[in-house]
């Protein structure tokens, strides 16, 4: 399929009650409001496209972006392409969901993570942290330093109430992953989660105690995904 076609067939899948909610978590025009699960025959037929995907990003239409990910090849993509697609992503479906989780499936994934972290801003940390949480949700435990990740969950204790909304979202996000998902520092994580108790953003507060106590409850302790990209 040809960008033109794709992006008709975008359109063609629009609904405005989706394109309402996109716009209710920050999207903004240019979208058409496509459910993510009527993308999957589209990448059927196109599979992993580069170019189309470098296409579609730069239209600035959040359907597009979101299906550039889709079809990207993280492994064509490089330190500096991934920053040049972290500047453009306006809010946190695009940070974390997109660019996020094409990054967690290269090489390179830990290192455009740390510095991203570092950088003060807020969807660039809030997508360094939650690349974290797509690694540790899918690869084994031996790919990690567990020092170094034990070094993030004292960052996390100690700086998560100071941190912009999204960030802590992700903050505890990772919190809960290492609990449930990287076995050596689970009961680090129970305890760094002890710690902070509830994060306030806004009117809602987090708890990732408790979501990795109903984790375990279920048998979910060691979950790894078999892919990060559905």
């Amino acid at each position: 399929m040809e960008f033109e076609a794709v992006m008709q067939q975008l359109e063609a899948l629009g609904k405005e009650r989706l394109k309402k909610m996109y716009m209710s978590n920050g999207a903004h025009d240019p979208l058409f409001g496509v459910a993510t699960g009527e993308m999957k025959p589209m990448y059927r037929i196109i599979k992993k496209n580069q170019p189309l995907a470098e296409q579609l990003y730069a239209t600035g239409n959040y359907d597009a972006m979101y299906f550039a990910g889709v079809i990207a090849d993280p492994k064509a993509m490089t330190e500096a392409d991934f920053d040049r697609w972290m500047e453009t992503a306006y809010f946190y479906m695009l940070s974390d969901f997109v660019v996020a989780v094409t990054l967690a499936e290269t090489d390179i994934a830990q290192e455009v993570s740390d510095k991203w972290i570092a950088s003060g801003e807020e969807l660039k940390m809030s997508a360094g942290w939650n690349c974290y949480c797509w690694l540790l949700g899918n690869r084994p435990d031996h790919e990690f330093s567990e020092s170094k990740l034990s070094e993030m969950l004292e960052l996390v204790r100690n700086t998560i109430h100071d941190r912009p909304e999204r960030t802590k979202y992700a903050m505890s996000n990772f919190i809960y992953t290492v609990g449930v998902s990287y076995l050596p520092l689970h009961d680090e994580a129970v305890e760094t989660a002890k710690a902070i108790g509830q994060v306030q953003v806004k009117k809602k507060f987090l708890n990732a105690l408790g979501n990795i106590e109903k984790a375990e409850a279920k048998g979910q302790l060691g979950f790894k995904r078999k892919y990060v990209r559905c």
